[in-house]
């Protein structure tokens, strides 16, 4: 997690720092729902490459947002799910996707 030193001072541009990329954004969208698989991710987010996801989780993960599990299995079994501070950003999207709703009406 970076220090409060390394964010910038704008509030929306941490927020934007953590979670601005389109890929982390779907991502967590999806997280929101339940947790995840890599290869589950990688198969619904369509046109997302193993590099980029592998990358954006491993962020998010250092950020606080994403957690990952591993299960002491044969072959073993990783799992992504948001954190409690994750799970804070439902707000935010919840109010994405209302106002993306709402720019669709209007087009």
């Amino acid at each position: 997690m970076k220090t409060k030193d390394e964010l910038p001072d704008c509030p929306v541009a941490t927020t934007v720092s953590v979670i601005g990329s389109k890929w982390k954004l779907l991502i967590i969208r999806n997280l929101l729902t339940r947790p995840w698989r890599f290869n589950e991710l990688k198969k619904d987010l369509d046109g997302i490459s193993q590099k980029v996801l592998t990358d954006s989780l491993r962020s998010m993960e250092e950020d606080g947002i994403v957690t990952r599990t591993v299960y002491a299995e044969v072959p073993p079994r990783v799992e992504y799910a948001l954190s409690e501070l994750g799970e804070s950003l439902r707000p935010i999207l919840d109010a994405m996707k209302a106002w993306g709703d709402a720019y669709k009406g209007a087009v």
